[in-house]
């Protein structure tokens, strides 16, 4: 127990120090090349899905190594909230390769910090998940209530596209799309979150099972 837990903070201070390192990088080359004002840049800065996820994971990782271990409620650290943040990171990953990764080619030090947010810690946050989080109180009702972070970042996205012409990905995008086909695309999506939150509901499931027969 006491060599889990060390690796899970060795793990965590790991990603944590990564995931601060490609979002500072990316915030600071962003605003150097940002034509609009100060304030201007860090509403879209925020307004990034993949930024707020990564945020969200460096955040957990920074609650894990720094809060105090005798505290017996750990939000951040709890298992709803980290399968939550793992759902939200992953979808990251895959809807960037599977969508975006050919859209925009950085350069330097820029690829370097793209691959971080996109690839390597969705990767290693859900390997972390998956080899230190606590899972065993999930159930499937909570997938609902993971959806409601991605509903409100899209009202948020379409209610300032309207207002600030800016829309963070293409596929969001009414001014070029039209808002119908922008509605289908989020439904798409929708069904992606829905479908990922279940497999991994599925796989704690297993790994549950697996478990406990071999402790049998």
């Amino acid at each position: 127990m006491l060599y889990r837990n060390r690796s899970k903070l060795i793990f965590a201070a790991t990603i944590g120090a990564l995931a601060w390192f490609a979002l500072i990088m990316q915030f600071v080359m962003g605003l150097r090349g940002a034509n609009v004002s100060g304030a201007a840049y860090v509403v879209r800065f925020f307004s990034y899905f993949t930024v707020l996820s990564n945020a969200l994971v460096a955040l957990h990782c920074s609650y894990v190594v720094f809060s105090p271990k005798h505290r017996q409620e750990r939000f951040l650290d709890s298992p709803a909230v980290v399968t939550a943040i793992t759902l939200y990171i992953v979808i990251v990953g895959l809807i960037y390769n599977a969508v975006l990764r050919f859209l925009v080619q950085p350069q330097g030090l820029l690829k370097l910090v793209d691959e971080l947010l996109h690839v390597v810690i969705p990767c290693l946050f859900f390997f972390y998940w998956w080899s230190f989080a606590e899972k065993r109180s999930l159930n499937w009702k909570l997938v609902c209530y993971w959806l409601l972070f991605p509903l409100v970042y899209l009202l948020y996205t379409l209610s300032h596209g309207v207002l600030s012409d800016f829309y963070p990905y293409p596929f969001v995008d009414v001014t070029e799309l039209g808002i119908q086909h922008v509605l289908l695309n989020s439904l798409v999506i929708t069904f992606v979150f829905l479908a990922v939150g279940l497999l991994l509901i599925s796989l704690t499931r297993w790994k549950g099972r697996y478990r406990n027969k071999d402790e049998k």
